[in-house]
């Protein structure tokens, strides 16, 4: 495994951190929470010591499972969650809020769930517009003072938040946004923020929903239980499924090089290609965390990051 010191911390993660959506069971397949449970412990065992979670994802499930799972193992780990998402009392729009009053809320939530008395890492899943920014790191700030939270960072953010941000470079932690072979639509909002505010870059989506794992095919189809059959997850329909798969190629091909499979060879792009980045990779099974640690103890050769690169120049993604 791969660590990092992360900036204005001293939190050394590894540079592959399990994210906690697939944990909420909502929309992403079949899950089965010993499954779960059993992928978080066999990260562990590779030396993952980083999980990413937020208390919206399965309305809280996730963060359960996360707390489970890590039962007499807190100390091995470090907790990112997030704030900000709610869903209206009758679970049919999402909203984003910011203010100090749920903040206050959200955390004493979260730490019940994750069955831990502090999380290494609050972030900010999505700014709400309204709440001034200022108010929103007071609030941090004493939950920092009460030991509640060591660390707080950012989510979703773009280029255009700097100006609101950059008063307050060196508070924050870590920022982290959507980013793949399937999807460089924010790579240069991600580059300009990583060096503006000095601070490590999370990429989420980092296996493109798993469109590069190299499990599909070009005519792939998923019910209607699936989130991924919704035309909002593009890189599964059309004209970009097929760009994709063409990726998922030269993926393919370039791994017989290295003796890795395609998840890895994308999950080394990212780790290569942005400075001090730490892959956020969702997971269900056992099979999937180990196939995903592959990926580490290698570089991909410089010949092979121009292939993938110019084969997934302009491979954008409309929405999220």
């Amino acid at each position: 495994m791969e660590y990092i010191v992360l900036k204005n911390s001293d939190l050394k993660v590894s540079r592959i951190c399990i994210g906690g959506d697939p944990m909420g069971g909502h929309a992403w397949g079949n899950t089965d929470d010993k499954e779960l449970i059993d992928a978080v412990h066999a990260g562990i065992d590779m030396g993952i010591n980083f999980f990413d979670t937020a208390d919206v994802y399965g309305l809280g499930k996730a963060e359960e499972i996360l707390g489970q799972a890590l039962k007499g193992k807190r100390e091995k780990a470090i907790i990112a969650s997030k704030f900000g998402v709610r869903r209206t009392k009758d679970n049919t729009r999402t909203y984003f809020d910011n203010s100090p009053k749920w903040i206050r809320q959200a955390i004493e939530g979260s730490l019940r769930r994750l069955q831990t008395d502090y999380i290494d890492i609050y972030q900010i899943h999505d700014l709400d517009g309204v709440t001034p920014i200022e108010s929103i790191v007071e609030t941090l700030d004493n939950l920092k003072k009460e030991g509640k939270i060591k660390y707080y960072g950012l989510s979703n953010i773009l280029e255009k938040d700097i100006s609101i941000l950059l008063p307050f470079k060196g508070k924050f932690v870590s920022f982290q946004n959507q980013y793949s072979l399937a999807c460089r639509d924010y790579e240069d909002d991600i580059k300009n923020i990583s060096h503006t505010l000095e601070v490590n870059p999370f990429t989420w989506g980092s296996l493109g929903q798993g469109i590069l794992t190299g499990k599909y095919g070009r005519n792939v189809k998923f019910p209607e239980s699936d989130r991924r059959s919704r035309a909002t997850y593009p890189n599964f329909h059309g004209e970009k499924l097929q760009k994709n798969m063409d990726i998922v190629d030269r993926m393919r091909e370039i791994g017989q090089n290295y003796g890795r499979q395609p998840a890895a060879v994308a999950i080394r792009y990212i780790l290569d290609y942005l400075s001090d980045s730490i892959a956020i990779v969702g997971v269900k099974r056992r099979e999937q965390v180990l196939s995903n640690c592959e990926a580490c103890d290698w570089m991909l050769g410089i010949q092979d990051i121009e292939i993938l690169e110019k084969v997934s120049r302009d491979n954008k993604v409309i929405g999220k």
